[in-house]
This record gives C-alpha cells, structure tokens and sequence, in this order.
C-alpha cells in the first residue's frame, strides 16, 4: 500500500470520528499536514479506578497503514499491566498481523486492515477497564493488580490525578 493510500484512508477516518467520536474518546492529528501523527484523549470509564481520569496519548502510524497497525503511547504517567513505564501500549490489536512467534495470541487477535483508530481507541479505553495480567508489559502493575488490588486502585488513583494536574 502507497503513502498516497495511506494517507487517504487516514483522513477518512479523521473525517469520520469528527463527525462522531464514541463517548469518552477524541482524537485526531496533532497537525493535519501530518496524518501519520496523531493524539488522542481517552476518559477513564466508569465504575473503575480510571474514572473521573483524562489520559492523553499519541498514536504513531507506519507509512503503510493500515497493513500495518500503528504504536500507541500514553503522554502522562499510566500505572497498568498493559502499558509499558515507558507509556507504549501493550495490547494485541496493536501486534503485527499474523501468527505470534510466541503463541500467546491467536492471528485473529492482532492487527488487520478492516481495523480502525475507532477500533484501537475503544479497545484501549476496554483494556484500561479490564487489563490482561498473563501478557503484562508492566511488571509491578500486573503483580500488584494480582496481589493486592486496593493498592493498584490508588495507585491509579494518583495517576488519574496527576493527568488531571490535581496533584
């Protein structure tokens, strides 16, 4: 797939989430001269220590979207089990289509090109609610959110926080 191709399925769905965005998301180009950079805002869902929260976060994408899946970061501090301390989200509709050379996740759960940056965003803002301990890209997160969960909720807690510029 061409930049040309690329960059036009882009602005489509650029187009579309203007038009309308689910709930507790937006997103878009941090410079519409630039389609491959974007940035994204997620609201904490309900009902879990997120709540209340609004995290930024970029979204990177390779110059053969949608072959390939772009790399998602948060911009503020995140304390989850699927984000790496770095901010890189860890989640498999984010991995390379195909099968994984590690076997942990079934070919239908990684990247496909009928996937959508509506798709990826409401996965994220899923995973924040719901985090997947087995495949954790941050270690302490996943040991506490095991172990000792009242712990991980403020920990979180302080997180949504500081996001906010609260603390």
């Amino acid at each position: 797939m061409s930049f040309a191709a690329a960059n036009k399925r882009l602005l489509k769905e650029y187009k579309a989430l203007l038009k309308e965005s689910p709930e507790g998301i937006a997103a878009g180009p941090i410079d519409e001269s630039n389609l491959f950079e974007w940035e994204c805002l997620i609201q904490g869902p309900e009902e879990t220590p997120f709540e209340g929260g609004v995290f930024p976060a970029t979204l990177s994408f390779p110059k053969d979207y949608p072959l390939n899946p772009p790399k998602m970061k948060f911009t503020c501090e995140m304390f989850h089990p699927n984000v790496y301390k770095d901010g890189t989200v860890c989640i498999s509709i984010l991995h390379s289509p195909g099968d994984d050379p590690n076997q942990y996740e079934d070919a239908s759960e990684r990247w496909s090109p009928i996937q959508s940056v509506e798709k990826i965003l409401i996965s994220v803002m899923s995973m924040l609610a719901e985090p997947n301990d087995e495949s954790g890209a941050n270690i302490d997160a996943s040991k506490i959110w095991r172990d000792d969960r009242k712990e991980y909720e403020k920990r979180v807690r302080a997180c949504s926080r500081r996001a906010l510029g609260l603390f």
